[in-house]
């Protein structure tokens, strides 16, 4: 529901603004907010890892008015880890860099809908562990994937825009417990964010 009615916010905020530069080749497209990621259920026989926030900023260059490249990038993500039916035994970070290629839809509307599909590459790191597992090493390896998105901007002036997006990534990270192989998370999440962009 918060997040409808911050969408509604903002399509009234875009009808209201004047007509303004169509989006263009050669534009930069940049921006900055908070993306919450939301891990699959059942991620492991033994473990699940729980949601994380964070800070996030992108750029995307048009190569046409309707296709751009997008570069993902963020702060650490921080995710819980916890028993299947249990406590907590660990934690862990990661860092999301994304590259992906972009459609856009009505580059000179005021409301410009996207989607996107491109590879993510998943660094972990900091792991601990806690609880039952306390005193054990846990490590995740990083992970490559598919990733998906779909978004839309709002044009609030001629150069200031917000967005509103959704991505899945296909983030399998293999785990090791004490050096040995447990199996392989399967994280594969939904992430949903809000951003303020600037063209340039």
């Amino acid at each position: 529901m918060k997040i409808a009615r911050t969408a509604l916010f903002f399509l009234g905020a875009a009808l209201v603004v004047p007509a303004a530069q169509a989006q263009q080749a050669g534009d930069w497209l940049w921006r900055a907010g908070v993306h919450t990621v939301r891990p699959k259920s059942d991620n492991h026989a033994l473990v699940h890892v729980d949601a994380g926030q964070s800070l996030t900023f992108s750029v995307t260059y048009m190569l046409t008015p309707n296709w751009g490249v997008e570069a993902l990038g963020g702060l650490p993500f921080s995710h819980d880890i916890r028993l299947n039916g249990g406590g907590k035994v660990g934690s862990t970070k990661h860092l999301p860099p994304t590259l992906s290629l972009q459609y856009h839809l009505n580059p000179d509307a005021a409301v410009r809908p996207y989607v996107g599909a491109g590879i993510n590459y998943t660094l972990f790191l900091d792991e601990k562990t806690r609880g039952a597992l306390a005193g054990s090493s846990l490590k995740l390896r990083d992970s490559w994937g598919l990733a998906l998105q779909v978004g839309v901007d709002f044009r609030l002036t001629e150069v200031w825009f917000a967005t509103l997006d959704g991505r899945w990534m296909d983030i399998d990270a293999s785990a090791r417990l004490n050096g040995a192989g447990i199996g392989t998370v399967a994280i594969d999440p939904l992430a949903f964010g809000l951003s303020v962009g600037r063209r340039f």
